[in-house]
């Protein structure tokens, strides 16, 4: 999620397991709920914009069926990656009605996403988007599993009226109000994770297009999944186990699938710069332990006999791995007679550590003596820059299923 995840996670999802040998729940927070990390990685990386320039890929592969085309984000973090596949279907689908549904619990990550899609819902208009703080074994349904949170299910239909881009933005920052007192999140006594406060789902579409969208606007009580794209940018922890992220992220998402529909799963898998100046600081640290493999093969055995009714495609190594890279000035970190920036060895520092999910903690311990300063900076001379590799795998429903 996202770096998202994504990355959010970004992990932006609920269920990543807790951090090893940490039992009070005050202190085993995610990692990427961080929002400083977080906003200086966003920031300052090509993350985002290389992510859904890699999913748009697989757009071509998409198959969808009537009413519409149906799209799961499972951590739509700020938006970004979210936004950007919305441009690239108007290109491959533009006649065609979109119901696009984004799970996110963080209250400022809605503020940010929802400040992207005025724009979408004026060059689509055929859109319905969802936006929900629910789990993901509850957002694909917009429905909660727990009967006493069914019925506290805030339930808000915004229907936008006008016809331009700033018509529409003005109507969704007056939503500020409702997602302050709606969107909050606690943390778990038992996990440290964050959870919803108040279960919420909140659909945008255009008052002009109702009618047209009768059969895309979902009701409430009476939504099933069926989708033909899941984006699973980042979606869990990396410190979580293989099955762990299968059995409770990937093989649930999975189920969630139409005939047909494609999960698309992405992750760090270090080899890189950035892992390079966490080793030298970390002996050893091996923040990525499960490659895309490890996931299909566990989501495999997670799904048991249903599993026949899917593909699990790993791709080859070089359709399946991608870099995105640090933003940073050529001269300034290429030209050996000039000093490269504190900002700019404080930033890859950040992203370095961030995308190796090291807890606060470490990082202090780490920084209390100035020794990661010049072993940023060695990599950063000895790379011209600095990068990082994700991995992508994918698991199809099978068209007759």
């Amino acid at each position: 999620m996202g770096l998202q995840t994504a990355q959010k996670a970004t992990v932006h999802g609920d269920l990543p397991a807790p951090a090893p040998g940490i039992e009070n729940s005050k202190q085993n927070f995610r990692f990427y709920d961080n929002r400083q990390k977080y906003l200086m990685f966003v920031n300052t990386c090509s993350e985002k914009r290389v992510v859904a320039e890699r999913i748009s890929q697989e757009l071509e592969y998409v198959r969808p069926r009537p009413p519409a085309v149906r799209v799961f984000d499972a951590g739509v973090g700020d938006g970004t990656v979210l936004a950007r596949v919305l441009r690239a279907m108007h290109q491959r689908f533009e006649k065609l009605p979109f119901y696009i549904v984004g799970k996110e619990i963080s209250l400022e990550d809605m503020r940010l996403t929802l400040e992207k899609v005025s724009d979408r819902f004026h060059e689509h208009p055929a859109t319905v988007l969802i936006l929900t703080n629910l789990y993901y074994s509850e957002a694909t349904r917009l429905q909660p599993n727990s009967p006493s949170m069914a019925a506290r299910l805030v339930w808000r239909e915004v229907a936008l009226s006008g016809s331009t881009a700033g018509e529409y933005e003005q109507q969704i920052n007056a939503l500020e109000p409702f997602l302050a007192q709606h969107w909050r999140a606690n943390v778990s006594e038992k996990t440290g994770n964050p959870v919803y406060e108040q279960p919420t789902v909140l659909v945008l579409y255009l008052e002009s297009h109702k009618f047209l969208l009768d059969q895309v606007i979902p009701k409430r009580g009476a939504v099933s999944a069926g989708y033909d794209l899941i984006i699973a940018s980042q979606p869990y922890r990396a410190s979580a186990s293989a099955a762990f992220k299968a059995q409770k992220v990937i093989a649930p998402l999975a189920q969630s699938l139409a005939p047909s529909g494609r999960l698309i799963g992405i992750h760090s898998c270090g080899d890189d710069p950035a892992l390079e100046i966490v080793q030298a600081v970390w002996p050893g640290e091996a923040p990525f332990a499960n490659t895309r493999h490890d996931i299909l093969r566990e989501t495999r055995l997670s799904l048991g006999s249903e599993a026949k009714h899917y593909n699990f495609d790993a791709y080859p190594e070089d359709r399946a791995k991608f870099r995105y890279q640090m933003y940073t000035l050529p001269d300034e970190v290429e030209n050996e007679s000039t000093s490269i920036g504190t900002s700019t060895l404080l930033a890859a520092w950040n992203n370095a550590t961030y995308v190796a999910q090291i807890e606060d903690e470490r990082l202090s311990e780490a920084m209390h003596s100035g020794r990661y300063i010049e072993t940023t900076k060695k990599v950063l001379r000895k790379y011209g820059g600095l990068w990082f590799n994700d991995e992508l795998y994918v698991v199809v429903r099978k068209h007759d299923s």
